[in-house]
């Protein structure tokens, strides 16, 4: 075989799998910060353009390297190997660390960035000889783009739910550092230093593999150190890191980091969330709850003889799979999400209610906090405009709106977007140990409803008395004026949010 006439294809498939690596280096920058900082498409978009710009500085700084082009090529991909490979390691493990942390982080999307940017025209100055001028640069960057695309296919859907960050950015770097053993000893006489090379290349690929293997024990280690308890469970889906973990004898629920519940106290929350708008409503026989894949509003709201049906609308399957299955969650939500009149739909809310055709008794809302702008599409007037066709004159609907102490434009903000749709409005709140100060909201279509009376009761309460008229008194430090109402086309919820909870 002759290896000079293979030698383009070679390195057109280097140009292929590096430029799936480069992107999931990139991405799994993304979902980490994401993860540890919130504000998804705050943090993907300051990776991107630090990505993109970080390129062009590579790209600038490759036509400095002359001499020894293969050497270089395969020093480059082994660099990029080890540093897109470890990153997400050291990023965990220094994110309790290190009082700076966003610059560690842009720090190595920046340096795996360069190193990307040198590849491509280096690659084409090793070409240039070799194939002609226009075959050359339309080939290498159609197999960059199609590689790109494979990668952002790929990160979603397999990658994350199957590796997780930590193994999917330690698997592509074992992935390039092979393709930089493979062209040491296929290139070896073309190199200036070959043995020197191989031991490099070889070195690295065994430093890598170990990493790998023990990257379990590395992901437990950085996670004691950021939960800080012990940790029973762990997973990621396509949405999200789930982590339970376990203190003196309670759970506590952590989404992306934030904490969602803790066993000690969560029922405050839920009941109080679900109860006024449970004992209120005319009718309960038909309930929606939009988010509460962890079925403890579902719990409360069974606790009522004459629900006959709940339909539950969550995105995450493996949320709400987690809490059918797992032993010790289903005992804590009763089994809830096992009732046969429970009907689980895996679908964005925002999506699925454009669609529904149903008419509810009840609503009750308990999504994330709005921390970035797919869960503030969730609080925007658009959002409960397309409630309306669900609801009848009399549907009572209850819903969560983050802290009024903490975050008051906030939970002022959801307030008054509300009342823009919906006039028959009235905000409360309550105490959660494990939170603070949480707030709510109840609104119904019927403008005759004074939110006073409940019409119904349950036993086997530990919160709430049913007093709900208890609930709406603001204090001065709880209440905020002049806040704008939360469009799809403003998000400015979003920005309060982000403002308010990172002074805290």
């Amino acid at each position: 075989m002759d290896k000079r006439n293979n030698l383009p294809i070679f390195l057109l498939l280097a140009v292929f799998i590096i430029a799936t690596c480069g992107l999931i280096y990139e991405l799994v920058a993304g979902a980490l910060a994401s993860y540890l900082l919130g504000d998804s498409v705050k943090q993907f978009s300051f990776i991107i353009g630090t990505y993109l710009f970080s390129m062009g500085v590579g790209s600038f700084l490759a036509k400095y390297i002359t001499k020894n082009l293969f050497d270089r090529f395969i020093d480059i991909e082994l660099l990029i190997g080890l540093i897109g490979g470890c990153s997400s390691v050291i990023l965990f493990l220094l994110f309790q660390q290190v009082e700076h942390f966003q610059f560690v982080l842009y720090f190595f999307v920046f340096l795996t960035g360069c190193l990307c940017g040198m590849e491509i025209p280096l690659l084409m100055n090793i070409l240039k000889d070799r194939v002609q001028f226009k075959d050359l640069v339309s080939n290498v960057f159609a197999f960059d783009y199609i590689g790109a695309l494979i990668a952002s296919v790929l990160f979603p859907i397999v990658l994350i739910p199957k590796l997780g960050v930590m193994g999917t950015s330690l698997f592509f770097g074992i992935i390039n550092i092979l393709v930089g053993v493979f062209l040491a000893f296929y290139l070896a006489k073309r190199l200036k230093n070959p043995t020197w090379i191989k031991v490099k290349s070889v070195s690295c690929l065994a430093l890598l593999a170990v990493v790998f293997v023990f990257s379990d024990d590395l992901l437990k280690y950085s996670e004691s150190q950021l939960y800080g308890n012990n940790i029973i469970y762990k997973h990621s889906t396509t949405y999200q890191r789930i982590v339970l973990t376990e203190s003196k004898g309670e759970y506590q629920l952590f989404l992306n980091n934030n904490l969602q519940f803790n066993t000690k106290d969560e029922y405050r929350y839920h009941e109080v969330l679900v109860h006024p708008a449970m004992s209120m409503a005319k009718q309960i026989s038909n309930v929606l709850v939009l988010g509460g894949g962890d079925g403890l509003a579902v719990r409360e709201i069974l606790k009522y003889p004459g629900v006959q049906k709940v339909t539950l609308v969550d995105l995450d399957e493996g949320m709400t799979k987690l809490f059918q299955t797992n032993e010790l969650l289903v005992r804590h939500n009763r089994g809830a999400l096992n009732d046969p009149r429970v009907d689980i739909i895996n679908q964005d809310a925002f999506i699925w209610a454009k669609s529904a055709n149903s008419k509810y008794d009840v609503m009750i809302i308990d999504f994330p906090d709005p921390s970035n702008y797919s869960l503030g599409k969730l609080f925007t007037n658009s959002f409960y405009q397309t409630l309306m066709p669900l609801m009848t004159e009399q549907t009572m609907v209850s819903v969560q709106t983050t802290s009024p102490y903490f975050a008051p434009k906030s939970y002022w903000c959801i307030h008054e977007t509300i009342t823009s749709v919906f006039p028959n409005t009235v905000a409360y709140h309550t105490y959660v140990p494990s939170f603070g100060e949480w707030g709510f909201c109840l609104f119904s279509a019927d403008m005759t409803q004074h939110f006073k009376r409940p019409i119904r009761r349950v036993g086997q309460l530990r919160f709430y008395n049913y007093k709900f008229e208890e609930l709406t008194d603001f204090p001065l430090d709880m209440r905020a004026a002049d806040v704008q109402i939360n469009r799809l086309d403003n998000q400015i919820l979003v920005r309060y949010f982000d403002e308010e909870w990172s002074k805290i």
